[in-house]
């Protein structure tokens, strides 16, 4: 299996297919240190490029920002790529279809996928949904099984496994949007403390009630707010508005300069969202 590219999400589950038997491969010309660290962490075997990935893998799996993802299907389809093309990013179906399309041009069988969860480091905590050609789908769930990746195939077309990803994606993520907007307007009055008391009550365990929780928001805005921009075009393709959506991406592309600070608190994040956007 090939990997591209392993961030933080792909290489662990880049690291869960070393941990079922399969040999994975990776490309680190261009990638930055901390990659490299975290595909040495997962077991990856370096290709010299992508050529080289293309011609030794049976799968190939994409994990990468959504915006990026057309144009890394495009280079692997150019790489000479002949087997099970897995793209895992959060893109919208439409995308998906454009995806599809340039796999069409090569001998390549594509897979939709979409991730929920955090990136697999506990059983029970991550899934992977697969939809498409049911035999190449079979392949990639059989790859995962028993792992700390869990794999649900969907029946039906490329596209299905991302619409569902896109729309828990939409409730789970702007709910952290709305709770630091519910949270900053209660700290402008002074009330705060008093939210959170009532949050914990009424609605445990959400961003809302706790603070912990909406911090970890800030690390991966960078991640979400073209999540969002996905997200707002597959509502609108629906004829579902896509203010929401929006809304949040702009709420989130007040924390992009958070991007991987796991230091960041949610004083921080609510601090920005009385900043005036263009800050330097």
């Amino acid at each position: 299996m090939g990997i591209v590219h392993p961030g933080a999400m792909g290489a662990r589950v880049a690291a869960q297919a070393v941990a079922a038997g399969a040999r994975v491969w990776w490309v680190p010309e261009g990638r930055s240190a901390r990659t490299g660290e975290r595909a040495a962490e997962a077991g990856l075997n370096a290709a010299a490029d992508l050529a080289e990935l293309a011609a030794r893998c049976e799968i190939v799996l994409s994990v990468c920002p959504p915006a990026a993802a057309p144009a890394v299907a495009r280079s692997v389809v150019a790489a000479g790529f002949r087997g099970v093309y897995v793209d895992a990013n959060a893109v919208a179906p439409q995308r998906m279809a454009e995806i599809a399309a340039l796999c069409a041009d090569g001998p390549v069988t594509l897979v939709d996928g979409g991730i929920t969860g955090p990136p697999p480091r506990t059983a029970g905590t991550t899934r992977l949904y697969l939809s498409g050609d049911p035999e190449a789908v079979g392949t990639v769930s059989s790859l995962f099984d028993g792992t700390l990746l869990t794999p649900y195939p969907l029946a039906g077309p490329v596209g299905r496994a991302s619409a569902l990803k896109l729309s828990f994606a939409a409730y789970n993520k702007i709910s952290h949007a709305l709770a630091a907007h519910a949270s900053a307007l209660a700290g402008a009055h002074g009330v705060l403390d008093e939210l959170r008391d009532l949050a914990a009550d009424a609605l445990p365990g959400t961003p809302l009630a706790d603070p912990r929780r909406l911090a970890g928001a800030g690390p991966r805005a960078w991640r979400w707010e073209p999540e969002m921009e996905e997200i707002a075009g597959t509502c609108e393709e629906a004829g579902i508005p896509g203010d929401f959506a929006r809304a949040a991406a702009r709420t989130f592309a007040r924390w992009d300069h958070h991007k991987d600070d796991h230091t960041v608190t949610d004083a921080q994040l609510l601090a920005d969202l009385r900043e005036t956007p263009g800050r330097g």
